[in-house]
């Protein structure tokens, strides 16, 4: 099913009422992003968090800010391509990537760098605590479609 948002965006909506969520689509197009700085790194069968984390907040910190913004369906889009692109098992990243109770800090970089200039979502907490939520909708909406 789908809205319009209040922007007058195309929105998707999950259609049980109770846990109704009406999202504005992602800005982000995560289909085309380069996921091999998590593949090359994150490999099973063991998937160590030493390397599976710190691949996961070099490639989703640049994208902060979209991912904690609850008003997007960015989180669980990211969430899945990463999943498609690694074969990763599900909730692999939520549960084994933590720094504490609001997800994963993503630190500035160094004033003046290059990463500085191009980083504008710097300094921002990835958070989790929507992401059982997001996965239990996603895998709902994929069993009607």
């Amino acid at each position: 099913m789908s809205r319009l948002g209040e922007k007058g965006v195309l929105s998707k909506c999950h259609f049980i009422e109770m846990m109704l969520n009406c999202f504005i689509a992602c800005p982000v197009n995560f289909e085309f992003q380069n996921y091999t700085i998590i593949t090359s790194k994150c490999k099973g069968p063991e998937y160590p968090p030493s390397l599976c984390c710190p691949a996961l907040k070099e490639f989703a910190c640049p994208f902060a800010a979209e991912l904690n913004d609850l008003s997007n369906d960015c989180a669980s889009t990211m969430f899945s391509y990463i999943n498609l692109s690694g074969k990763y098992p599900p909730g692999l990243f939520a549960s084994e990537c933590r720094e504490g109770k609001l997800g994963l800090e993503c630190d500035a970089p160094a004033p003046g760098s290059a990463q500085e200039k191009a980083n504008v979502n710097s300094g921002v907490q990835i958070e989790y605590k929507l992401l059982p939520v997001t996965a239990f909708l996603l895998v709902l909406s994929l069993l009607f479609v």
